[in-house]
């Protein structure tokens, strides 16, 4: 989706646009941190989390860890959503105990490398939805352009003419990767020598990941027999992938993708390829707020119990300012990131 036919005021101007928009969210305290509400959520999520995994211990040898493995992959997900918030500062200012608590949420409880993951994210949110800075929509298993797609070759090509159909399958083996990439960011370095991923704490993520792996075995094995073990760890794998990629999904996809040729202000780059999903506050928890996408990046150390109440003022700033608010149901959401994707197959299937 092409930028040129965005209305845009003097760069002057745009320049003090988001900070009037800031010094409205300030004045309205929106950007103070929550600290009760994220002891009570993070309590609430580890607890869940904790006896989700007693109860695997407890259940042992029985075909119910089958469900249960599907509801664990929902309360990794939710503890997943803690290093989220965690990466941003939106708990702590401080850098320290923000880290503690992404490591434990990342490396420890759900298997992935925090620090890989915050450098990736980072250079989301400077530059979202752009084919050349943002890693989220660079080629891969996935396409996002028709340029993209018309360099694929083989079974990348097959997969990019028939990707819309293949969207939520694929996110099932999102989990593994996941855990593949986090792997190939403490240990891949480059021609040169040095390591690929920046990483403050490679030594400490490696060990706690390794941790994690063997405690996930050993627990598994310990408790059920080894075809339970592997089923149990499929199904939780592949539901805690669908979902993460379900809750990511709906923000970006099918929204405009800027280029280098596109100048674009901060607010106008954030709002422009931002989309936000309308729904009650049980959306707001299964999306781990993540379905305030816009205010989430014009302001992504705001706690996530304030960007319900921060949503009214950026939109009724955004339609002062002319700007496009981009806001949708949860189903048409997936529609248009569909629809995005299939017509980025159309130059093949022509």
């Amino acid at each position: 989706m092409a930028l040129g036919a965005v209305a845009e005021p003097p760069v002057r101007r745009r320049g003090s646009d988001y900070a009037q928009l800031s010094r409205r969210i300030s004045q309205a305290g929106l950007l103070e941190r929550r600290p009760g509400w994220y002891v009570t959520r993070i309590v609430l999520t580890l607890g869940a989390f904790v006896a989700g995994w007693v109860a695997v211990f407890l259940l042992g040898d029985s075909w119910w860890q089958l469900p249960l493995a599907a509801l664990m992959a929902v309360a990794t997900t939710q503890v997943a959503f803690l290093g989220h918030d965690a990466g941003h500062r939106q708990m702590f200012r401080r850098r320290g105990p923000s880290e503690l608590v992404g490591l434990f949420a990342g490396n420890v409880a759900v298997g992935i490398s925090y620090g890989w993951w915050v450098d990736k994210h980072n250079r989301h949110h400077a530059n979202p939805n752009h084919e050349d800075e943002d890693p989220d929509v660079g080629a891969g298993a996935l396409v996002w352009t028709p340029e993209q797609a018309l360099e694929t070759r083989g079974i990348g090509r097959w997969m990019a003419k028939r990707q819309a159909y293949l969207f939520f399958p694929m996110l099932l083996l999102e989990g593994l990767n996941l855990h593949v990439a986090s792997i190939r960011a403490i240990i891949g370095r480059e021609p040169n020598g040095g390591y690929t991923v920046p990483m403050r704490h490679r030594a400490v993520e490696a060990t706690l990941l390794v941790v994690h792996t063997a405690a996930y075995v050993a627990l598994l094995l310990a408790v059920m027999s080894p075809v339970k073990a592997l089923l149990f760890a499929v199904v939780h794998q592949a539901l805690w992938g669908l979902y993460m990629g379900c809750a990511f999904a709906p923000n970006h996809k099918g929204m405009p993708m800027p280029t280098a040729e596109d100048e674009l202000d901060f607010l106008r780059k954030q709002v422009l390829t931002s989309r936000n999903v309308r729904g009650s506050r049980l959306v707001d928890t299964a999306l781990g707020g993540l379905n305030y996408q816009i205010e989430h990046h014009l302001f992504p150390n705001m706690p996530r119990a304030n960007l319900r109440r921060a949503q009214p003022i950026v939109r009724a700033y955004c339609v002062e300012q002319g700007i496009p608010y981009a806001e949708t149901g949860l189903v048409e959401s997936y529609r248009q990131a569909l629809g995005h994707l299939h017509e980025v197959g159309r130059p093949l299937r022509g």
